[in-house]
């Protein structure tokens, strides 16, 4: 809401990255109460970004109890996004999924969430100063390990470790089936992960890449490998049409 009127928005920051560092033309999907066909949506896109957002997947969702007041939730997105997820990941459709991104995919896919992170014996605080500059909650706060051969480990250029922000207070408790493990914090909280069964690009990540994506090496290869399976999935797509 913005004073009496709902919105629908997306922060600049993501559409910054899709446009600098993908080569994209970033388009907002309206959460709308009906919700929009799968089907026909996928077949008019090539890549799908799940971007971070002050909401939080509502926990019914992973059979978790309800959240404390104050949290907020967005269910039009929950009903939008969740199946999606599925569908696209069915359908072949590119993944990009950051922070409630991640936790969506992880959640759409079966897996469940810690609602409090900084709550768990022997977990680090992982939420940001709200009181800071920008420049400063999204400064880089810790290292992650990459995993040896995976996806992230090669557009980091062979980096075992790499430093990253962290604004989250919710992470991946129990990671969905056919997920595998990109990344680790220093207390073990994963990072990142992909689907296994995925045809193409597909990659979530818990951080925040988007913020000033042009001057992090990692963050821009990340969005310019989005960006390359999107076109290829447009080429895909223009050569079916003419066919």
């Amino acid at each position: 809401m913005i004073g009496p009127h709902p919105f629908h928005m997306v922060g600049e920051k993501y559409a910054d990255a899709i446009t600098r560092a993908a080569g994209g033309l970033p388009l907002l999907i309206p959460v709308l109460p009906d919700r929009l066909a799968e089907v026909d949506l996928l077949d008019s896109l090539d890549g799908l970004l799940f971007p971070g957002s002050p909401s939080n997947v509502e926990p019914h969702h992973y059979d978790e109890g309800p959240s404390r007041v104050g949290i907020l939730h967005d269910p039009e997105r929950d009903a939008t996004t969740l199946p999606l997820v599925r569908a696209a990941l069915a359908s072949g459709v590119p993944l990009l999924g950051v922070c409630r991104g991640f936790q969506e995919i992880n959640v759409a896919l079966g897996g469940s969430l810690w609602q409090h992170v900084e709550e768990e014996p022997g977990m680090l605080d992982h939420r940001e100063d709200q009181t800071a500059p920008l420049s400063v909650q999204y400064g880089a706060a810790h290292d992650i390990e990459l995993e040896a051969g995976g996806v992230l480990r090669g557009l980091a250029g062979g980096a075992a470790r790499v430093a990253v922000n962290s604004l989250h207070s919710q992470g991946v408790k129990r990671l969905a089936p056919g997920l595998r493990v990109e990344a680790r914090a220093p207390d073990g909280l994963i990072e990142a992960f992909v689907p296994e069964s995925a045809q193409t690009f597909a990659l979530a990540v818990q951080w925040h890449p988007e913020w000033q994506v042009m001057s992090n090496d990692l963050s821009r290869a990340v969005f310019a490998a989005f960006g390359d399976a999107a076109r290829q999935r447009a080429t895909r797509r223009a050569a079916r049409n003419r066919g």
